[in-house]
């Protein structure tokens, strides 16, 4: 449930940013009575996201045994795919995104109505659709009710966050908020890529489901809360086989490199050499 917290949190915040940024432009350029094309275009974004959500869901429960299996790694790849784009697009584009959307925004006003509602459309529905892949690929193996909490909870806080943001009553730095967050979701993904491998050996399509790099098992009882933390979290699990562990690692290590890089190429700042005695600043 703490990932799919995380997941929901992010990715609505993302979203809230989005609807946040269209609605202020519209407002503040006193053109409040074409709010009701943004809000139209929002809402159908939402109900596709939704419907996509219920759709996977409902698909995997006519599927079992391998069949099963193989849907659920091709979801979890899929999500990993969509995640690493979303983090480092989102690093990216973090700080020029309001310049982005307000200019497609005009230019969406200009053709018309529908426009404009296609165009918050667009906006939003990229953001729900990944919300719902990486929502479906992180619940797989969890109770019923808790992956709906998470996310209901992620998405609570991030509108909560939204609309204090918007009317000026917090300040948060969304360039850290974003690396710190994006850093979590790569371990994330790490853990939907190890459980997509996993999913693949038990489809029979990879080797060596039995075959364990490690067992802890006695030392990380499977059913202890710090057990269930690590698992709900990155998809730890004490014993893994040789190949998850390879996923996890393969995946994890350089892609958070790769993400934290600009952050460790950042100049230091040193304090001024101190002038000789006797000389003129």
């Amino acid at each position: 449930m703490t990932a799919i917290y995380l997941i929901g949190l992010r990715e609505g915040l993302e979203i809230t940013l989005v609807v946040s940024i269209l609605v202020a432009f519209l407002v503040k350029s006193d053109r409040k009575h074409l709010l009701k094309f943004v809000w139209a275009g929002v809402a159908a974004a939402v109900v596709l996201s939704i419907g996509v959500a219920a759709l996977l869901q409902a698909g995997t429960t006519y599927l079992s045994g391998p069949r099963q299996e193989l849907v659920d790694a091709i979801a979890s790849l899929v999500a990993v795919v969509f995640v690493t784009f979303m983090i480092f697009w989102m690093r990216r584009m973090a700080r020029q995104m309001a310049k982005e959307l307000r200019g497609k925004l005009e230019d969406a006003i200009k053709v018309g109505s529908f426009a404009i509602a296609a165009m918050a459309f667009l906006a939003v529905a990229r953001e729900g659709l990944e919300t719902s892949i990486l929502f479906f690929a992180a619940a797989q193996g969890a109770d019923d009710w808790q992956p709906i909490v998470g996310i209901s909870l992620g998405l609570a806080t991030s509108v909560a966050l939204g609309w204090l943001l918007y009317a000026s009553a917090i300040r948060i730095n969304l360039t850290k908020f974003f690396t710190w967050t994006g850093a979590l979701l790569v371990l994330v993904a790490a853990g939907i890529f190890k459980y997509g491998v996993h999913d693949l050996q038990e489809a029979n399509i990879l080797p060596g489901l039995t075959n364990h790099a490690f067992d802890i098992s006695g030392v990380l009882p499977p059913t202890a809360w710090y057990a269930e933390l690590l698992r709900g979290m990155f998809n730890f699990t004490p014993q893994p086989s040789v190949l998850e562990t390879i996923a996890w690692l393969a995946y994890g290590i350089p892609v958070l490199v790769l993400f934290l890089l600009p952050l460790l190429r950042k100049p230091v700042a040193t304090e001024p050499a101190p002038q000789p005695a006797g000389t003129n600043a």
